[in-house]
């Protein structure tokens, strides 16, 4: 992995990471999906489609956990922590995050929690150190005392949260004086996140799909008013951009358009799902093996609670 540090863009200057393929297996599932987008001001207008809904744990590990694992090494990296530290991991999905603590943090413990069952199922297949606490809960109320942790973390989960302002004051609730409190999301605002080319093609063909109900709180302003209102100091942020190769088109198809979590796979016609492939073949570059790669970038913060 290639990387290059750097604080937020002003200009833009990131913090690099690559991931490249290794086990795709195709014509597994048949080609039908879809996705949608917004700009700088804001998300664009669209109808009320079904909410973005990540249980599906194997669906899951194609769609985002590369993408992720890139940017989680690149946050994990910046975020510089000691050894035996106690963390939690708010919304852990499939454990990916929580296993690249263990791997880079030699932490004492992880709490790991996240609404899904399913995915907890999932996190539980793949992660069994003695240190993890893997358990079903809401970010909104998380249960665990005050001032228990060294470091609590939303990795790509923030701009889920409904309510974004009561989701980081519970990871500052449960944090211990002078410990850290870190987020980073998919820079959604301006187009960073992995799924833009769905989004905008869909948009071009009328067809909406979900977003991420905060997807606001992916700005940097957004994100260094939030923990400045909470009380953090020693607030910094960094911009995290990744890159993912995908063997060929029918790769790209599977991993973010059959997989994707919006749950629209399927709803398209036959028309309307050869119109969004051949959109789609036409907007992305293929390399003279037909590879195709696709950039992404998230906004990341951290801070310290006041002792």
């Amino acid at each position: 992995m290639h990387q290059r540090i750097a604080d937020d863009p002003a200009p833009r200057s990131r913090t690099i990471g690559i991931f490249c393929p290794s086990d795709f297996q195709p014509n597994r599932f048949p080609a039908q999906a879809i996705c949608k987008q917004g700009n700088d001001e804001g998300i664009a207008p669209m109808s009320t489609p079904e909410p973005i809904k990540f249980t599906d744990g194997a669906a899951y590990e194609r769609f985002m956990a590369p993408w992720s694992r890139s940017a989680g090494a690149l946050f994990l990296d910046w975020l510089a922590p000691g050894p035996d530290l106690s963390w939690v991991d708010v919304g852990c999905g499939n454990g990916a995050f929580t296993e690249m603590i263990l791997a880079g943090a030699a932490p004492s413990h992880v709490s790991a929690i996240d609404p899904s069952e399913a995915q907890i199922a999932a996190a539980q297949q793949r992660i069994s150190a003695k240190q993890v606490e893997l358990s079903v809960g809401d970010a909104l109320a998380l249960p665990y005392d005050d001032a228990r942790f060294d470091a609590a973390i939303m990795a790509l989960v923030l701009f889920f949260v409904p309510d974004p302002k009561k989701g980081a004051a519970e990871l500052v609730r449960v944090t211990k004086p002078g410990g850290m409190v870190a987020s980073y999301t998919w820079d959604i605002t301006r187009g960073g996140t992995p799924t833009q080319p769905l989004w905008e093609e869909l948009d071009a063909m009328g067809q909406p799909t979900a977003r991420p109900p905060s997807a606001d709180v992916s700005r940097f302003a957004a994100l260094k008013a939030l923990w400045a209102e909470l009380g953090l100091r020693d607030v910094e942020t960094r911009e995290l951009v990744v890159e993912r190769t995908f063997v060929n088109f029918d790769d790209y198809w599977l991993s973010m358009v059959v997989s994707s979590p919006t749950g629209v796979v399927g709803k398209l016609s036959d028309a309307e799902s050869a119109e969004l492939k051949r959109r789609l073949q036409d907007r992305l570059p293929a390399s003279a093996t037909g590879a195709i790669t696709v950039h992404a970038w998230a906004t990341a913060i951290k801070g310290r609670k006041a002792a």
